[in-house]
């Protein structure tokens, strides 16, 4: 009997309002469910398929300071999505702690407003064995952004470069 999949992620919050926007106009995400009573939002980003895969709950009890998350990873679709995602933030102001290759899949780590890391990311059909990660400039197309990833995964060096940017808040 083994596990299929993740099924979804919940996290505590301090600020549901300011968190459901995050994650429905920033993140595309649509709202299945919401008890405002309860203090819970149901996102999904495939509501036909998946009732939810993110559940935001009113009643975070730690410091803001205190990491509870180590990341939460949404896939995405294609560079091209990849390079909207990282110019809707660039405009928005959302902090980027990161945008790299990792051989098999391309992303830009950030900050949820409530400091917990998040990821948008496109698989890339290639095995490449982990923890591998280089920066990727974003800041090209899409056809430059791929042979910018192939040249990093061919120019051997070290395969794991450190985390620039910080932490969250």
């Amino acid at each position: 009997m083994p596990i299929e999949e993740l099924g979804h992620v919940g996290l505590w919050v301090n600020d549901l309002q300011l968190m459901r926007t995050f994650y429905t106009e920033m993140m595309g995400l649509t709202i299945t469910d919401e008890d405002v009573d309860k203090g819970m939002v149901f996102l999904s980003a495939r509501p036909d398929t998946e009732h939810h895969e993110l559940v935001i709950a009113q009643g975070r009890q730690a410091p803001a300071d205190v990491k509870l998350v180590q990341q939460v990873s949404f896939r995405i679709d294609s560079v091209e999505s990849l390079l909207d995602f990282h110019n809707r933030f660039k405009e928005a102001g959302v902090k980027v702690q990161q945008e790299v290759t990792h051989g098999n899949a391309y992303g830009i780590y950030f900050w949820d407003p409530e400091g917990n890391r998040v990821e948008v990311y496109v698989r890339i059909p290639v095995d490449v064995r982990q923890p591998f990660r280089k920066h990727l400039n974003l800041d090209q197309s899409a056809a430059e952004v791929v042979a910018e990833a192939d040249r990093l995964l061919a120019e051997g060096g070290p395969a794991y470069e450190g985390v620039v940017g910080g932490a969250g808040k």
